[in-house]
């Protein structure tokens, strides 16, 4: 006797389901339609007859979730580096990201002058807080401190030679190099003294009529150190100035204030830069100081003026947003005194061990009381701030960390969660380390690892 096999529904009777009603409304048409009928012609294709509108609709719901789910989505940063690169750098104050947020949503007066009813610049919503904050003349912003170095290049050096020690010619991530900015912006790389050792008479050896600007770059994401020579901000300021060139710095991450008085080792600020006789600073928004993606530029009011009128600053300028969010971020700095408890970077640099044990514990205890049999425990380790910012130097933390043979599985499980945590596999256990997870997070992470815990 042949067996009697129900067809699969048509697309018009499943679009008509009751259960589709919640999908369309969700999705929309012309997705929930061409996802049926990719459901549909799957189960023809191996022959799978006989599902219900119920579950074909539900197949359907799955793939719909997974095509419309964000790209981009918060993650549980448990790997030990702070400003991770990799996981978006600084995470910025919630007011900075509300100012950001309601800039976005409308019209604001962002090159308006509310005053006098005149065009206005966009960089004046920031730029008198920088020149306060760093005791520069001038100040303007882009896009990142990647451009501000190939924008100041491409303005004081266009076609002309730029000294750089070879101490200095450092690569960011990316595979991301001082010697390609400095090709792309138009100038001309001169390298000068050694990897370990250079002195005030290789600049002056390397200065002619056809250099354009002396560059100094800090080494923010490494570290040379043994039989070693560098010359000093003010002492190469004074060789460029002496054959009358612009001195720039570039400091990379950043700092806007001596991260001494908090415990952490120290950091060369703008300010600092600038009274030592450099003419033009850039550094980073996102890293040290905290705050959004931007590269800042700081120094002489003639200079930034010859930058501001550079056609591609218009090519890389920030939207309202970033700007927005700056702004907030550098307010905070008004008041030093209250800025580890504001800004989530710095409060994160500064956490205490002890506070990052006792996440630790509550952590440990409850993974335990779901997987009662895994190797759990708690160890300490060393986390790193991060972005090229201080790369010798380790914060003292604690981890909570897991063993076993199924390690890469349990680290794909947890990358999978709604919000994934990302720690990292080293000597054979996953680390996750606290110091990021501040005790407002730990219901939420504990939830996913609940999650986690069921699949595992």
């Amino acid at each position: 006797m042949a067996v009697h096999i129900s067809p699969l529904p048509s697309v018009d009777a499943l679009l008509r389901a009751p259960e589709a009603e919640v999908l369309l409304s969700r999705f929309g048409r012309a997705a929930l339609t061409a996802t049926v009928r990719e459901v549909l012609a799957t189960r023809r294709t191996v022959r799978a007859f006989g599902a219900s509108a119920a579950d074909i609709l539900g197949e359907t719901a799955d793939r719909l979730a997974i095509r419309f789910a964000r790209s981009q989505r918060p993650v549980f940063n448990m790997t030990g580096t702070v400003l991770h690169t990799n996981l978006g750098r600084s995470p910025m104050p919630p007011e900075a990201a509300e100012a950001a947020a309601e800039a976005m949503r409308g019209a604001t007066n962002l090159e308006y002058d509310l005053a006098t009813g005149q065009r206005g610049e966009r960089d004046d919503h920031v730029s008198f807080l920088l020149r306060e904050l760093t005791g520069a003349e001038a100040a303007t912003v882009v896009n990142n401190n990647a451009a501000a170095v190939m924008l100041v290049l491409n303005t004081l050096a266009l076609g002309k030679e730029v000294p750089v020690s070879r101490g200095e010619l450092i690569e960011i991530g990316g595979a991301f190099r001082v010697p390609d900015i400095i090709a792309r912006a138009g100038a001309i790389l001169k390298e000068v003294g050694t990897t370990n050792r250079t002195h005030p008479r290789d600049y002056q050896a390397a200065i002619g009529a056809a250099t354009g600007a002396v560059m100094r770059v800090h080494q923010a994401n490494y570290a040379i150190t043994g039989f070693t020579a560098m010359v000093s901000t003010r002492a190469l300021s004074e060789i460029a100035h002496a054959a009358g060139l612009p001195l720039i710095e570039d400091l990379g991450s950043g700092s806007l204030v001596d991260l001494e008085r908090w415990g952490l080792p120290h950091e060369p600020t703008p300010r600092d830069s600038l009274a030592a006789g450099a003419d033009v600073v850039t550094f980073s928004g996102d890293k040290l100081l905290g705050g959004p993606q931007v590269g800042l530029i700081v120094g002489h009011k003639s200079v930034i003026s010859a930058i501001n009128q550079n056609p591609l600053k218009r090519a890389l300028r920030v939207d309202k947003g970033r700007l927005a969010a700056l702004e907030v971020v550098l307010r905070m700095y008004r008041d030093p005194d209250r800025l580890a408890d504001r800004l989530p970077a710095l409060r994160l640099l500064t956490r205490s061990e002890d506070d990052i044990q006792a996440t630790a514990e509550r952590i440990r205890a409850a993974l335990l009381g779901r997987w009662p049999d895994r190797d759990i425990d708690i160890q300490p380790c060393r986390s790193q701030i991060g972005s090229g910012a201080l790369p010798v130097d380790l914060l003292p933390s604690v981890a909570v960390t897991i063993g076993g043979i199924q390690l890469k599985n349990i680290r794909n499980i947890l990358m999978s969660l709604p919000k994934p945590v990302i720690g990292r596999i080293a000597k054979g256990r996953l680390i996750l380390d606290c110091r990021c997870l501040e005790q407002a997070d730990e219901a939420p992470f504990i939830a996913q690892i609940m999650q986690a815990a069921d699949t595992a």
